[in-house]
Order: C-alpha cells, then sequence, then structure tokens
C-alpha cells in the first residue's frame, strides 16, 4: 500500500473556528481526510495495541504555537506521511482491526456516510452482474463474502478471488483495471466518490498471479466457472495471446463445453494470468524508450519499441528486485493550471543484472502505483508459498473487537459491533466551509518526493545467486 498526503485543508467548525485537516491518500486516491488530533488517537491506540517500541516517534504537538505557520504546517504535513508510510509497511499493523478500523471509518466520516442498507453491482469480466444487499459502509472482505455466498462459491475459495475497481475506456468491454479494493475501505463507498462520471464499476477477478493455484479451483463447478469467465475475457482484449491453431481448438473447447480442458489449454499460453499496462516510457536500456509492461509469473514484462516495426522483449524477475519505489514530480506551476498541477508519476526497482551488479531501472506511467501493488502482491505469494501457508478463509479471519473512533468535533463512537449486525450471516464490520490549501503552492516550484522514502527491502530478493543463473 501506498500511502501519502499530499495537501492540507482548513474547515470551519460550528462556531466558526478555523482548524487544519489532513488529506490522506492511498494507493494515489483520496481516501480519507482527519485531523492532528485523529491521528494521535490512533497513535495511542496503537501503542496500547503494538507497544510504543513497535512504532515510530509521532510528530510532536506544538504548545507554543496558537495556529501553525505555513513552514510548521508543511514540516507536520512531512512528519505525519512519513509516518503512516512506516506503520502501513509493517504487515503486523497494517492487517490489524486497529489500523482496518481507522481508515474505515475516516472514509465513512470523510464522505459523510451513514450506515444504511444499499444494493450494489459486481460484476465478472463478460459483464454479467451480480446484484448484492449489503450496508454502505461494509468493508472489503466482508461485501466480497456476500458476493461468494450469493454465487454459492465454497468458502474454501472466496480469498482466491477479489475486488477491483475498473473504468470503462471505451467500448463496455474495454475496462481499464485501477486498483485493487482494500480491506480498510468500503466498496460503496469507494465506488460512489469515483462514480460521479458514471464509468466506474467493481468487477470480482482472481487475485492470485501464480497459475498453480487453478489447480485448486477446476474441480469446483463455481470456482472453475469465474476462472473461465476471466480466462475468455482476457483473451477477447489481446491479454493472453493465442496463435491461430491455439485459437481454433480454444474455440472447438468452448463449442463443447469442456470448460476445464479450455482453462488447461489457456494456461499454457502467454500472458496467461499477467495484467497489462498502457505503453509507457523507460530509461531502459536507454532514455526515452517506449515500453510495454505486462505483470505476472513473478516479474515485468518488457515489451520494448527498438523500431516502428520491431519489439524487443525482457521479463525481470521479483526475486532479483532488491526494491523499488514510486516518486512524484509536480511541475512548474507557471507552466500548468495553477489550480489543477498535474504530477507525474515514475516507479523505478533495483535490479540484480549480474552477480554483484545491481542497476536502477525506471518507468515513467501514471500506473506506477498499480504496477507496485502488482510487485508486493507477488512477492507476498511467494513467500507465502515458501512458508507453506495457504490460501485464508473467511473462518480464519479474527472477529474484531469495538474499537473507538474519535472524530473531527471531538466525540467518538465504535467502529464495529457485532451486535448490530446480528442480520448477517457473515461477520460484516459496520463500520463547513472548505478552501483548499495546496502544498505545492508553499514549496518549490518543482518538488520531486518518494512515496516511501525508507525503502524497505523486497523480502523474495535472492542476492547471492552466481552468473550461471542469470
Amino acid at each position: 500500500m501506498h500511502f501519502s498526503i499530499p495537501e492540507t485543508q482548513d474547515c470551519k467548525d460550528e462556531s466558526g473556528s478555523t482548524y487544519t485537516v489532513f488529506k490522506i491518500h492511498v494507493n494515489g486516491v483520496h481516501h480519507c481526510t482527519v485531523r492532528y488530533s485523529q491521528l494521535h488517537n490512533f497513535h495511542e491506540q496503537m501503542k496500547k495495541e503494538f507497544g510504543a517500541n513497535s512504532l515510530p516517534q509521532f510528530p510532536p504537538k506544538k504548545f507554543k504555537l496558537l495556529q501553525l505557520g505555513p513552514a510548521e504546517l508543511e514540516e507536520r504535513r512531512a512528519q505525519l506521511e512519513k509516518y503512516i508510510q512506516i506503520i502501513s509497511q509493517n504487515p503486523q499493523i497494517a492487517n490489524s482491526d486497529v489500523f482496518n478500523g481507522f481508515f474505515l471509518s475516516a472514509q465513512q466520516e470523510t464522505q459523510h456516510e451513514e450506515p444504511e442498507r444499499v444494493t450494489l453491482d459486481v460484476f465478472l469480466m463478460n459483464g454479467h452482474k451480480i446484484t448484492v444487499n449489503i450496508l454502505s459502509t461494509d468493508q472489503t472482505e466482508d461485501v466480497l463474502e456476500t458476493v461468494a455466498s450469493n454465487i454459492e462459491l465454497k468458502d474454501d475459495f472466496v480469498f482466491y478471488f477479489g475486488l477491483y475497481l475498473v473504468k470503462k475506456e471505451g467500448g463496455e468491454k474495454e475496462l481499464s483495471i485501477i486498483r485493487k479494493l482494500q480491506d480498510f475501505e468500503s466498496p460503496f463507498i469507494s465506488l460512489k466518490a469515483a462514480n460521479k462520471d458514471g464509468v466506474h464499476k467493481i468487477v470480482l477477478r482472481k487475485s492470485y498471479w501464480d497459475s498453480s493455484f487453478d489447480d485448486d479451483l477446476l474441480e469446483d463447478r463455481i470456482a472453475m466457472n469465474l476462472l473461465y469467465v476471466q480466462a475468455q475475457s482476457d483473451l477477447e482484449r489481446g491479454w493472453i495471446h493465442a496463435t491461430k491453431e491455439q485459437m481454433k481448438q480454444l474455440t472447438n473447447l468452448h463449442q463443447k463445453g469442456s470448460k476445464k480442458e479450455y482453462l488447461r489449454l489457456a494456461r499454457t499460453l502467454k500472458y496467461y494470468g499477467f495484467l497489462h499496462f498502457k505503453k509507457c516510457q523507460t530509461d531502459y536500456p536507454q532514455d526515452g524508450c517506449a515500453v510495454v509492461v505486462a505483470a505476472g509469473n513473478r516479474e515485468l514484462n518488457f515489451r520494448i519499441q527498438v523500431s516502428e516495426d520491431q519489439l524487443k522483449e525482457g521479463s525481470f524477475k521479483i526475486t532479483r528486485m532488491r526494491c523499488w519505489r514510486i516518486t512524484t514530480t509536480l511541475p512548474e506551476e507557471e507552466n500548468e493550471n495553477p489550480t489543477d498541477p498535474k504530477p507525474t508519476l515514475e516507479i523505478a526497482f533495483e535490479y540484480l543484472m549480474a552477480k554483484d551488479s545491481l542497476k536502477w531501472i525506471t518507468l515513467f506511467t501514471d500506473e506506477a502505483i498499480l504496477i507496485s501493488m502488482c510487485l508486493q502482491g507477488m512477492v507476498d505469494e511467494l513467500i507465502m508459498k515458501k512458508q507453506g501457508k495457504k490460501m485464508k478463509r473467511p473462518q480464519d479471519r479474527v472477529k474484531r473487537a469495538p474499537r473507538a473512533y474519535l472524530k473531527r468535533d471531538g466525540t467518538s463512537n465504535v467502529t464495529y459491533n457485532e451486535a448490530d449486525n446480528e442480520e448477517h450471516t457473515t461477520s460484516t464490520a459496520q463500520k463547513a466551509k472548505e478552501s483548499v490549501k495546496k502544498i505545492s503552492d508553499k514549496l518549490q516550484s518543482l518538488r520531486t518526493s518518494a512515496l516511501a522514502p525508507d525503502l524497505p527491502e523486497n523480502d523474495a530478493f535472492v542476492g547471492g545467486i552466481g552468473d550461471d543463473d542469470l
């Protein structure tokens, strides 16, 4: 996950007093807006849960200042951003109920969403619609379980799949995957916030990268049908490459209704299980190269445009990436609309090119965060398999205890209470006047900043390989 606080916002309470809030972005999208006091209360809750020694220092209060000046406010913004980035990189913290509960409640408060009964449409990649009845504040895993129950998918297979926010890019079938929905957000609220233009929707896709996991699903009719629909969709949009002869075989298997054999053949095809990204630029093998990138099979695949009619293909294994980082660059304001500066994104990874030879390779793309999330997903999956662990099931989820959430006005409420949600068959979570101050207005005209300044090592990195292995 990638957390940032790119800007602050001035608000007024009912008495007319002005206070400052911080706009938190998660994976490149605005998630919630919170006060310093709310984050401080969140920190205190985590201290009780994990101990002070497990957490970084929280940015201190400045008692001498009644109101922060621009320099002090920028310093606090940067400190809070770094604090959230550090704790979010700790899996124990990021997967905890105190972490998820806070960000779920903060999203709910920011979007002024009260729990109410609603319907939500979830689509398959072929356009088939699944309509579920949920609470508007239900979190992602609870909605996923409700969808699975609706289509009678067995509990053992629920978390082989995930909910994704996608955007229609032209025709009804031209969908661009924006991101996978995280458990600390409400799919209903996230879709409502994103869908002001009416072109976003939520789809159900498999959420694993290693195609060997298909074997677990092929003997189950519902799970196999979900894989079959996705494989057909990926073939239609050119995400899976097949020769004319292979397409003929697949067509024959489809006409016979031989779905299992269809999937077994599809698994042998190039780019099966890969996610493809828009054409962008890279500095490898030289600056300014046009490249098409795809993620899957524990690698990033590059198709580099070396001439008008020639592509050069290469792959970068995740086990040889020591680390990666995302950087945003704000352009000079005089060359942009000052009310809407458009930052550029890039993702760079440090790669083991040969024994004792590491090289940074950069992609300049507005899908940098999605690529990073794909890399992290492949690394997590590889480590899970090495440790002999299996996909979790609904019954493996920890039942959350009630948590107090401090609201902007200083009052608190309980973010989760099973007694308020007895009608659910699964464990479901219930979770002014403003003027925007853009941080970029107070900084230099050109700013470059990494979203995660303290780069964590890739736990799947294999640094002790020899030249024969490269």
